[in-house]
């Protein structure tokens, strides 16, 4: 019963022990985290936490962000987080965000985390269009910002549309010029294939080192009033307080660089601000609502304490950052430099094998061409054999038929012999036949007159039946 009742008590002080937890959402610009705190947290507690889970160092640019009633206001870090006018339903929701900006981006940002923040939080400031930007500034960050995020252009990967679904301009630059959205990824890939080599660090400072250039990077804007009650607006950055016009955010009507303030003071609403020459008048203005004062006051503590630290000597603590920072540069160079290498040493090695292999195809192709011709070739002798043969057997035949035709030659000339001589022959016949009978007929003329003087006209020669000497035909004219 006793051991039952102690352990029973040991429970109870290990359970009272046990701290209250409360959760909480962080939200970054690219990430969300959520933290168990206690109750007893001060915001520094959180804001450490956030930072060494970022492995972020350069803590004095950042904060951490929540909204009261449409106004921003900022977590104070010696302020329990609770004690902040926040919602008290869990998780308690934090926006991890930059509240300072540096003057020179490339000078003062060392970390590639606190780097690709600032990237990351201008960009959207552009695209909301907090942060005006000309239409060719615009196109050429644009043509940064896909550097940073696709690497270098390859016409074989990025082809056209692949840039459809990314958020790259503000709305009031694409609705200012007639052009679709073919035509401005054709503008902001030209600018991209020229980026080529650039890592995402290098390309995203390139963007802020344009972007820190334009007249509203960095600037908290804030309506005042002046002491005649006339509406303004104040704007506090990196170099000094600035009024300006309500309608231009562009270019203010007067400037107070930190350098030439001597005070700011601020009482029952109302702010002060005493320049160190005594010739140029105080302003006086003051805003509504008394958050908004504060966080103005805070704006114009933070951004003058900078303002003030960067024109001395680094401390320690930077100065072994921008130390790491170097070495880790130089190491990332040497570490890009021989993946350059390889990657020229690998492309060489692929175009020597597309080389090859084209010309391995073009020596195949070569021999199965050579293979064809010499089928081809094979064919042909044999066809040129056959045609031989049969152009022998041929000759064979027409000598053949020459000596046939010879002999027939020859028979028929001995036949044309033969019958020439038989005609001759014949003719010779009758050439004497003719002679013959032409001496015969001479013989027979030369015999008749003799028989005809001797014989008498007498019935029986002559049976005609009126005979005369003039008639009768037996008688010749000559005898008569």
């Amino acid at each position: 019963m006793a051991g039952a009742i102690a352990s029973r008590m040991s429970f109870t002080s290990l359970k009272r022990k046990q701290p209250k937890t409360f959760t909480v959402r962080i939200i970054t610009m690219d990430a969300e985290m959520e933290f168990n705190c206690e109750v007893k947290w001060k915001g520094k507690d959180l804001f450490d936490l956030v930072c060494r889970t970022l492995g972020l160092r350069e803590t004095w640019f950042f904060g951490l962000q929540y909204t009261i009633k449409d106004t921003i206001a900022w977590l104070k870090m010696d302020k329990k987080v609770l004690d902040h006018d926040v919602p008290k339903e869990e998780p308690v929701t934090f926006h991890f965000l930059a509240k300072f900006y540096p003057e020179n981006v490339e000078e003062e940002l060392v970390q590639d985390i606190t780097q690709h923040l600032f990237f990351l939080q201008v960009k959207k400031q552009i695209l909301d269009e907090k942060i005006y930007c000309p239409p060719e500034a615009s196109v050429l960050l644009a043509s940064y910002a896909v550097q940073a995020k696709y690497g270098d252009y390859d016409p074989s990967v990025h082809k056209r549309g692949f840039l459809a679904e990314e958020e790259l301009l503000p709305k009031r630059v694409i609705n200012l010029y007639q052009m679709t959205p073919e035509m401005w990824e054709e503008r902001i890939t030209a600018w991209y294939a020229e980026h080529r080599g650039r890592t995402r660090d290098e390309a995203e400072m390139e963007y802020l080192k344009i972007a820190q250039d334009t007249e509203m990077y960095g600037v908290n804007y804030f309506l005042i009033r002046n002491k005649k009650g006339t509406e303004l607006l104040l704007g506090v950055d990196a170099l000094g307080l600035h009024i300006y016009d309500l309608e231009n955010r562009l270019t203010p009507k007067t400037s107070f660089p930190w350098n030439e303030i001597r005070n700011i003071s601020y009482s029952d609403k109302e702010f002060t601000i005493k320049p160190l020459e005594k010739k140029i008048d105080v302003f006086k203005f003051n805003s509504s609502k008394l958050r908004v004062n504060k966080l103005i006051l805070q704006l114009c503590i933070g951004n003058h304490d900078l303002f003030m630290r960067r024109r001395k000597a680094d401390s320690l603590e930077v100065q072994q950052m921008k130390a790491q920072a170097r070495e880790e540069k130089a190491r990332k160079q040497m570490e890009r430099q021989r993946l350059a290498r390889e990657k020229q040493l690998r492309e060489e090695a692929e175009r020597t094998r597309d080389e090859l292999e084209r010309r391995l195809m073009q020596l195949k192709d070569e021999a199965q061409m050579a293979n064809e011709a010499l089928m081809r070739s094979e064919e042909t002798a044999d066809l040129l054999a056959e045609k031989a043969q049969i152009t022998e057997e041929e000759a064979k035949l027409l000598a053949q038929k020459a000596a046939e035709a010879e002999q027939e030659m020859q028979r028929t000339k001995a036949t044309a012999i033969r019958n020439e001589e038989e005609k001759r022959l014949m003719e010779q016949k009758v050439l004497e036949t003719e002679m013959l009978a032409l001496k015969m007929a001479e013989e027979s003329e030369r015999s008749k007159p003799q028989e005809q003087a001797t014989a008498l006209c007498h019935p029986q020669m002559c049976q005609t039946s009126a005979c005369s000497v003039t008639a009768c035909p037996m008688i010749s004219r000559t005898q008569i």
